[in-house]
């Protein structure tokens, strides 16, 4: 009978660590691959029924400095070359409404010294709007 036990209790602690041992591969899994496309600018253009202003933000939350603000059918460019972050570094635009709220971009991208744009376009009213990545 105790050896029975003992058997059971065994067999309990090692699918225990059995089941231990995949976690950390589990947690690395889940760890953010690059962001694609890689560009060196990232254009916003306000599509939107409010002014607004923006800035590059990195996953780590670091900001670029923000944009002036700018009306409807205007489009502001940020080179991330002049942010200093290093390339590889996941950025997506963070933008202010005036008089209204923050919204980020709907998708990050990596940052390339390559020449490339990522376009977004922010569409909707001042406290209801999204930031969609257009190419």
């Amino acid at each position: 009978m105790n050896r029975t036990r003992i058997r059971r209790r065994s067999a309990a602690i090692l699918a225990g660590a059995t089941a231990m041992a995949v976690l950390p591969s589990v947690t690395a899994a889940a760890a953010p691959a690059q962001a694609q496309p890689c560009v060196q600018k990232v254009a916003v253009v306000n599509n939107a029924g409010f002014v607004l202003s923006w800035a590059a933000t990195a996953r780590t939350g670091e900001q670029s400095a923000p944009t002036d603000e700018y009306p409807i059918n205007q489009t502001r460019v940020i080179d991330l070359a002049t942010a200093l972050w290093p390339e590889g570094t996941d950025v997506r635009p963070y933008v202010e409404a005036v008089g209204g709220t923050k919204e980020f971009g709907s998708s990050y991208v990596s940052y390339c010294d390559n020449g490339q744009t990522a376009t977004y376009t922010v569409t909707g009213t001042t406290f209801d709007y999204s930031v969609t990545r257009l190419t």
